[in-house]
């Protein structure tokens, strides 16, 4: 039977990553209480799973690297701040290790597809006929950037079933 923790584990960071991912695309935003809801959650639960204090330090530890990498880029145009800041709360579970290379790596292959995507939509046809869609709205438009939140949704989601939490999780459902 799946205790709270375990539901918690399961639930928290995919619906957090889908959200942002959505609201990315809707409004060109992703509020900071996505990114506080990813951090609070990691502390609370993280401790509750045995997990080593030094092994928590780490993941502390990555997220804090991410935020520095990802505020630089920030402060150079080259990133949002709401993408900044999703990017390192997703990376305090990921871990620093593999985990959180595969998801970097994956969010950055999907970020590019998605800006050449964007790209040549914006320079076709459709992206006129389309442009006062609610959904489309923010891809046709020229003059705003790349809702870069799809890419690390989509990215945490795909990684986020080897990272160790998830694996501690299914690891106590096996037994």
């Amino acid at each position: 039977m799946t205790s709270m923790l375990e539901a918690l584990i399961f639930v928290v960071f995919p619906f957090c990553m889908l959200f942002a991912a959505i609201s990315d695309m809707l409004s060109m935003t992703i509020a900071n209480r996505v990114s506080l809801v990813l951090v609070g959650a990691f502390v609370a639960v993280a401790p509750l799973t045995g997990m080593a204090w030094a092994d928590f330090g780490w993941h502390l530890a990555a997220g804090a690297t991410v935020l520095a990498c990802t505020f630089c880029l920030f402060a150079m145009g080259a990133m949002g701040g709401g993408d900044a800041k999703l990017m390192a709360a997703s990376a305090v579970w990921m871990g620093m290790g593999f985990c959180l290379v595969q998801y970097i790596l994956v969010a950055s292959v999907i970020g590019g597809f998605l800006t050449m995507g964007l790209l040549a939509y914006r320079g076709s046809p459709l992206a006129v006929f389309t442009r006062h869609n609610m959904f489309l709205r923010h891809f046709a438009n020229e003059k705003v950037g790349v809702p870069y939140g799809i890419a690390l949704g989509l990215g945490g989601l795909l990684t986020y079933p080897d990272s160790p939490l998830v694996l501690w999780a299914l690891e106590r459902m096996a037994s």
